[in-house]
């Protein structure tokens, strides 16, 4: 793919990989426990998450434009019918292992990129809809899936340890005291409770 002389190609290639940086920030500094450890009731976890990108990224620009994973654990993944499965790295995976599967998907997925132009035919076999598409609607879908899942990371990562912001170089956070983030959640706080009584 041409990114010189397409801006188009630059503009979606490069916030695809700042949602992918955001991704890996996210997860720096966790042990493996916290990186395991569910916050919700349906099990959403740091680690959970980043497997799920990967083997996403192997799916779209793998499966779906006709190149096989270079992984053989996302391979298996891909034929099984657990609609969870991506969600639930193995308990013999490290959090550093889980990061280096997500970092070689991304690896593959930017070579098949590399050497594809946005208008290349590509096959979605999940999809009902435009089953039929192209390399552009992929990066398009892709820069939303990452998207939405940096920001459940970013959710359960201040949850877990307190730290918040968009991205490492930029955090896009008032830099407030504890105390001054205290009295912002009471204010809203209070704010909840009076709409409940009108």
């Amino acid at each position: 793919m041409d990114t010189e002389s397409n801006p188009s190609a630059q503009r979606l290639r490069n916030y695809l990989n700042e949602a992918r940086d955001i991704v890996l920030w996210k997860c720096q500094g966790l042990s493996d426990e916290l990186a395991r450890r569910p916050m919700t009731d349906t099990g959403t976890h740091i680690l959970g998450i980043v497997h799920h990108l990967a083997v996403t990224e192997y799916g779209y620009f793998g499966e779906c434009l006709g190149r096989v994973p270079n992984d053989q654990h996302v391979l298996e993944l891909l034929q099984s019918d657990d609609p969870q499965i991506d969600f639930l790295p193995p308990a013999i995976f490290s959090a550093q292992d889980v990061l280096a599967l997500y970092r070689k998907s991304v690896a593959f997925a930017e070579q098949a990129l590399d050497e594809l132009d946005l208008e290349s035919p590509a096959e979605v076999p999940w999809w009902s809809l435009h089953r039929h598409t192209t390399v552009e609607h992929l990066i398009v879908h892709m820069i939303a899936e990452t998207s939405r899942h940096a920001g459940q990371l970013d959710i359960v990562r201040e949850l877990l340890d307190g730290q918040i912001g968009l991205r490492a170089q930029a955090t896009n956070i008032p830099s407030f005291s504890a105390e001054q983030w205290k009295e912002q959640r009471s204010a809203l706080q209070r704010i909840a409770e009076q709409s409940t009584n009108q």
